[in-house]
């Protein structure tokens, strides 16, 4: 009988019989037994390491990836017109986590913590970096590409494919000097011996691309191609080399690799383009009269390319418009959008062309508005520009919602200004236009769904047999969500959501705007069409305007009132979002027309003034004596008379600021009457004033503990009625009167409602600053006396243990080689990853600095539940104080926190702006702050690390 023995350290060993056990199930027991040992340092540990390693996570990693670019690739936008992108994996940059990504991550950290004495570390800090580079990251995929190079370099390949995806992503971040010299430095590493990867060249290609360095770029594309092993990724590169031979004039080269790419089995799309510029550079060379146009257009009346129809007119409009032909490129780009059948992506850029020419050529912002919106339901989200187009619509969102109330608050007053008898009527024709623009989209819906179901393809296609299973098929989901949110609209991941009674969030019909079909076609209703006041449905809109409609004079002005701040967001939005000079200065005019006793005449004076200062000298002066002449007491004359008049105005804040303290003080120390008389006095010398809200709430507080229940709740009302958009104090005061109504019997019994020395007092009043606290303070050990800890290794040449964490954490900071700090930064550390603060520095010792805690007290109690984080202080140096908030238990908490705080410190901080920053920082960290010249050190490694 033959025995198997495994000896533990330090345990008895296990004795079984090898007739009882199966060799897979006998494999899983020396593992499950000796796993506790598999980190010794031994030869077989090693084997089982690099075992694990590269057949299993390396493996499955790299295939995750391999997946990934695959996927980018099949819904990546060419646009033939232009030389394609060396490579098909750009995609648009979002806050979303990737999971197959955040997979690679995650096995990448697996081998580098506990495959540590494998052969693949290096690999796995490469699939950190590639992860990083898919996911748009591309400052992370540098750094960690630039850890592999410099700590690997033993492994030549490895090292020049980190070269590689380096310079890729330097790429992205238009660093072109040292992309460049990434790229010179991999090349001179070439053995003789070896073989040069074709990424290399093709990095190098898209780097001359970008440079515009067209004859290197040819050399680049010859070397990729001949060394390329892909089939698909050498055709393109095929296709980008007779690109660049047309463009050096290459007629024959040119004309030989397009054919190549025709008779081989390349997509057909590249094929078909590829014939496309074949048959164009033939016919220029043979000398034949016929234009690209028509030579286009000619390629309709082959039945082959009926899919391709779309393509064919963008790239005549594209001819066009080229031309400056601005009406013909119009005509056929809608043309594509039209004949459109199954490519999402080519109707998505039909419809940005044609936005693009409503903007920049038409300016005519609202319909412009209308085509972003279908590009934005049409492409797909890989595109590049998809976030930047994301972004142009929804700032024309606001111009198209504006100029829709201008349009429905003059209808009413028109209406109002009728007889009877004439209104009846002249509501009835509205109506009727209602019901036909109802039925017009009711019936573009069901062309929509007929399309829909004429387009659906062969059910087997979509079996899961490989490549063929939809979810595989980002093209495809691609269109389907495209689909459904036409359909739907945006619906939130949740029950019901195919309810009728739960509101449709389509961008194209919030916030009444311009309306757009459902099937996503601006064209679909004739132009100028615009949505009612309210979805109501047609058969009650007509009560709708008989309510709406202004008949007295208080409901006039109102209206007016509503016509008149949606002309002043208009050309608010020219001048500051559009940068469009001359729409601004006519809508500027046309509200002093329309308003000519505006109370608003001297800003709207000055506008005028800077608006014409570039265009018109002799209108910019006549506007500037106007505002002299006629308003010589506002700020915006003695900007004009003074230009250092803006930096009076701080010194005014600091006047300001220092009452404002005065009457805090007296508060803190419970003169409450004396409180009250001096907040009614600083309103009176200071009416318009930044902080009145804080002041009246202070006054509030005050009036509290000399009041009951039933005027302290009145009080708080007015405030929440007064300043409903105020980020700092409305908030606070809802929860007063929240716990008000909760506990409205308890505080009845109270003579006021504000008790000294009373619980409840607590529930209503953020925490008064302790002028006698402590300041925060351990003393500093140097790290060479501080005791040693035993840590595990992760990686070479790392900060600490936690380096690696943090780099593969997407939202947490990049932790640079300490010695590239300076000597005093190197104190400073990561390694304390769950204590940290927000702190706000403030570069004066003298200030007192208690009702800006008070401030950041009523912030942080509006926020976040009682007890929660803290905010104390600490003296550092003789001239600075340190207010630290927290603690946060995770970098993402503490980012959070400081993006929500941070646009009202000029409301919380009664310090000049001047005065104080913000930082970051670690608990360890935190107590080494000692002196001045630590807190300066501490700024450098910041700058560096965060």
């Amino acid at each position: 009988m033959q025995i198997l023995t495994l000896r533990r350290p330090g345990k008895f060993p296990i004795i079984l019989t090898l007739k009882q056990v199966k060799f897979p199930l006998l494999i899983l027991i020396v593992i499950a037994i000796s796993g506790c040992a598999f980190q010794n340092k031994n030869k077989f540990n090693r084997a089982m390491q690099n075992l694990t390693a590269h057949y299993n996570i390396l493996f499955n990693a790299n295939e995750l990836l391999r997946q990934k670019q695959e996927d980018y690739a099949l819904s990546f936008v060419d646009s033939y017109g232009e030389l394609l992108n060396v490579y098909q994996d750009t995609i648009a940059k979002t806050a979303k986590l990737d999971k197959d990504l955040d997979a690679v991550i995650v096995k990448a950290n697996v081998i580098i913590n506990e495959k540590e004495q494998s052969h693949y570390l290096g690999d796995a800090y490469l699939l950190l970096a590639k992860a990083n580079f898919l996911s748009g990251n591309y400052f992370n995929a540098s750094e960690f590409c630039s850890y592999v190079m410099h700590s690997f370099p033993e492994k030549t390949a490895l090292v020049q494919e980190a070269a590689i995806w380096k310079a890729r992503s330097l790429l992205y971040l238009n660093n072109l000097p040292e992309a460049k010299l990434t790229l010179d430095s991999a090349f001179l590493k070439i053995s003789y011996k070896s073989t040069v990867p074709a990424d290399l060249f093709a990095t190098k290609l898209q780097y001359d691309i970008n440079t515009q360095d067209y004859p290197d770029g040819e050399e680049m594309a010859k070397g990729a191609v001949h060394n390329c092993d892909n089939t698909n990724q050498r055709l393109r590169w095929t296709f980008i080399l007779a690109q660049l031979q047309e463009l050096d004039h290459k007629n024959k080269e040119a004309i030989a690799n397009y054919t190549n790419v025709t008779k081989s089995n390349a997509s057909f799309e590249l094929a078909f383009n590829a014939n496309l510029n074949r048959i164009r550079i033939q016919d220029e060379v043979n000398g034949v009269k016929v234009s690209r146009t028509d030579r286009l257009l000619s390629l309709l009346k082959n039945q082959n390319n009926k899919d391709f129809t779309d393509q064919i007119y963008y790239q005549v409009a594209q001819l066009y418009l080229a031309n400056n032909d601005i009406n013909n490129a119009l005509k056929n780009y809608k043309l594509s959008v039209r004949t459109s059948t199954k490519n999402q992506n080519q109707k998505g850029l039909s419809y940005l062309r044609i936005a693009d020419i409503e903007f920049k050529n038409k300016a005519d912002y609202v319909t412009a508005k209308k085509y972003y919106d279908s590009t934005l339901t049409s492409l797909s989200p890989n595109y590049p520009g998809y976030l930047t187009i994301q972004k142009k619509a929804n700032n024309l969102k606001l111009l198209a919602d504006r100029l829709h109330i201008i349009g429905h608050e003059d209808t009413l007053q028109m209406l109002a200004k009728m007889d009877e008898k004439t209104r009846l009527v002249q509501i009835d024709a509205i109506v009727s236009a209602q019901i036909l623009q109802q039925q017009a989209i009711t019936a573009n819906n069901a062309i929509a769904r007929a399309n829909a179901a004429n387009n659906i393809q062969n059910p087997t296609v979509s079996l899961p047999n490989g490549r063929n299973f939809y979810f595989y098929n980002s093209t495809a989901v691609s269109q389907g969500y495209s689909d459904f949110k036409r359909k739907w609209g945006d619906r939130k991941l949740d029950d019901d959501w195919r309810r009728s009674s739960r509101p449709n969030t389509n961008p194209s019909t919030l916030n009444n705007g311009p309306v757009v079909s459902q099937n996503g076609d601006p064209d679909a209703l004739p132009a100028g069409q615009r949505k009612s006041s309210s979805n109501v449905a047609a058969g009650n809109y007509r009560q709708k305007l008989l309510h709406d409609i202004p008949l007295t004079p208080q409901s006039l002005a109102e209206s007016n009132a509503r016509i008149y701040g949606a002309y002043l967001d208009i050309a608010n939005f020219y001048r500051d979002i559009l940068d469009d000079k001359k729409e601004a200065i006519a809508t500027f005019t046309l509200i002093l027309n329309k308003f000519p006793d505006d109370p608003n005449k001297p800003a709207i004076y000055y506008s005028l003034y800077r608006l014409y200062s570039e265009t018109d000298a002799v209108k910019s002066t006549e506007y500037k004596n106007q505002l002299l002449k006629d308003y010589p007491e506002t700020t915006f004359a003695r900007v004009i008379i003074d230009p250092d008049y803006a930096k009076h105005l701080d010194d005014k804040d600091a006047e300001f600021n220092a009452f404002y303290n005065r009457v805090y003080n007296l508060y803190a120390q419970k003169k409450y009457a004396q409180t009250i008389s001096g907040i009614d006095d600083l309103l009176k010398q200071y009416p318009e004033n930044k902080l009145v809200s804080q002041l009246y709430y202070l006054r509030v507080m005050a009036a509290g503990h000399q009041e009951t229940i039933p005027s302290f709740q009145a009080d708080l009302e007015r405030i929440a009625e007064n300043y409903p958009n105020d980020g700092l104090i409305t908030p606070l005061v809802k929860q007063h009167l929240a716990y008000i109504g909760a506990n409205k019997a308890e505080l009845s019994t109270q003579p006021f409602a504000l008790m000294d020395n009373n619980a409840n007092t607590e529930l209503f009043i953020p925490p008064i600053a302790d002028q006698k606290e402590t300041a925060f303070r351990r003393p500093v050990i140097p790290e060479s006396a501080a005791p040693v800890k035993t840590v595990e290794k992760r990686a070479p040449n790392s900060e600490s243990a936690k380096t690696v964490d943090i780099l593969a954490n997407k939202s947490a900071p990049i932790a640079k080689p300490a010695a590239n700090l300076k000597n005093e930064s190197a104190i400073f550390s990561l390694r304390d990853s769950t204590n940290y603060y927000f702190v706000v520095n403030v570069s004066t010792g003298a200030t007192d600095l208690s009702s800006s805690r008070f401030g950041i007290g009523q912030f942080n109690r509006a926020n976040y539940p009682p007890n929660a984080i803290k905010h104390q202080l600490k003296s550092v140096g003789a001239d600075n104080q340190l207010i630290y908030i927290g603690r946060f238990y995770n970098l993402d908490e503490v980012k959070k926190y400081a993006r929500a705080i941070i646009p009202l410190m000029p409301d919380i901080m009664k310090v000049p702006k001047d005065k104080y920053s913000f930082f970051i920082i670690t608990q360890e960290n935190l107590d080494k702050l000692a002196d001045k010249k630590l807190l300066d050190s501490y700024f450098d490694y910041y700058q560096q690390t965060y």
